[in-house]
């Protein structure tokens, strides 16, 4: 049997929070594949700058760089021709919603429309405030860890989340509005 391999420090620092940086990717750029990229490309800007940067912080470290791929990737889609199609926009790319098994299918599917009124919601939301919404209630980052990833002071990150959190509670009642008419 060959020798266990202990992880580089690189890898044990940073392969904690690569589903965050997913996350994150995802909620960026709307898109499973296109959040796949971003990380990819993500993990090797923090792998060569890896031995210069020694983040005190590694997962701010990797979301901000998740962050400036997902920024740099919509500067390069914009310049690109109008004609392309987003495939995963077209096939809808939404996470199914399971409910416990004591739940019937009245409850899965008003979970289901929970969570997929949500989605839109922060679709709709501008990107600076749908970034700073995700980071805090999916990914449970600190004020202070937002405004290190986003780069942004305390007070824009208090904000945002609190100008996103306003402006999803009037899209949902919204949605919601529209449904029941």
């Amino acid at each position: 049997m060959p020798p266990r391999v202990s992880p580089s420090p690189f890898e044990s620092a940073l392969r904690p929070h690569f589903a965050a940086a997913h996350n994150l990717a995802r909620w960026l750029t709307r898109g499973a594949a296109d959040a796949e990229d971003v990380l990819q490309d993500a993990v090797l800007r923090a792998f060569r700058s890896w031995d210069a940067a020694r983040p005190t912080s590694p997962r701010a470290w990797l979301l901000r760089i998740v962050r400036n791929c997902c920024y740099d990737r919509r500067k390069e889609r914009e310049r690109e021709p109008a004609d392309t199609v987003d495939v995963d926009a077209l096939a809808g790319d939404s996470a199914e919603v399971v409910g416990l098994p004591a739940d019937g299918p009245e409850v899965r599917l008003l979970r289901m429309a929970d969570a997929e009124a949500l989605q839109h919601a922060l679709y709709a939301l501008a990107p600076e405030f749908r970034e700073a919404f995700v980071l805090r209630e999916v990914e449970g980052l600190a004020y202070k860890e937002i405004a290190d990833v986003a780069g942004v002071p305390l007070g824009t990150v208090m904000s945002r989340l609190s100008r996103a959190r306003a402006q999803l509670r009037i899209l949902i009642a919204g949605q919601r509005r529209r449904e029941t008419a």
